[in-house]
């Protein structure tokens, strides 16, 4: 369905672990970005009617069903390079993405 790095998780769990409310991570997919849609990170304290809860070891990810439906099958990775460190996902379904990796096409 969707994989996290174990990178990733070590990442969301310390962020989460230095926030008092917020204690989930949402990851929503918008249209706009270079490519058509871009990807959005964000820590939430908030489990909304949409949301679907993904269970990785100690993080929850909330993913709303309109935006799973353009991630299934992909995978969150927490790269750090020269540009800097971020959040990065690998999408099969993407027929096209930006050079720095935040938009996409289908």
């Amino acid at each position: 369905m969707f994989d996290v790095s174990d990178k990733a998780l070590e990442r969301i769990e310390s962020v989460c672990s230095k926030k008092t409310e917020d204690k989930y991570f949402r990851i929503s997919v918008n249209g706009g970005g270079c490519q058509g849609f871009s990807y959005n990170f964000g820590f939430d304290h908030v489990i909304n009617d949409d949301d679907k809860v993904l269970d990785f070891k100690k993080v929850k990810v909330l993913v709303d069903e309109t935006s799973l439906s353009f991630i299934q099958g992909s995978k969150l990775d927490f790269v750090e390079d020269i540009i800097g460190s971020y959040f990065k996902i690998t999408n099969p379904n993407a027929t096209s993405t930006c050079g720095c990796g935040t938009s996409f096409s289908l």
